[in-house]
């Protein structure tokens, strides 16, 4: 699903919600989410999932096609773990209350 879809849907839903105002929320909650993570911060959202931001060290890595040695840098990368619920919904069973 991407974006215009994902506001497409929620505007569907939302009837009373105009298209512009689905699409401010939406960029909204991807900027605050992209700047949390900019930070440093763990964003969760109970029952779908964590997000965060995990730094890789720098590493030897190799050149697929000519198989040479070349050095990666040290980066942060975003990671993203499913919550129990989401991942019991995509699994097509019932949540279990806990």
């Amino acid at each position: 699903m991407t974006r215009s879809e994902l506001v497409a849907e929620i505007a569907a839903a939302n009837p009373h919600l105009l298209v512009r105002d689905v699409e401010l929320i939406v960029h909204t909650i991807f900027d605050e989410l992209t700047q949390a993570l900019s930070r440093g911060d763990r964003v969760e959202l109970r029952g779908f999932g964590a997000f965060t931001a995990k730094k890789r060290n720098a590493r030897a890595g190799r050149n697929p096609r000519t198989g040479a040695s070349v050095s990666v840098d040290e980066k942060v990368v975003p990671f993203f773990k499913a919550g129990k619920e989401l991942r019991e919904r995509v699994n097509n069973t019932e949540p279990k209350d806990g």
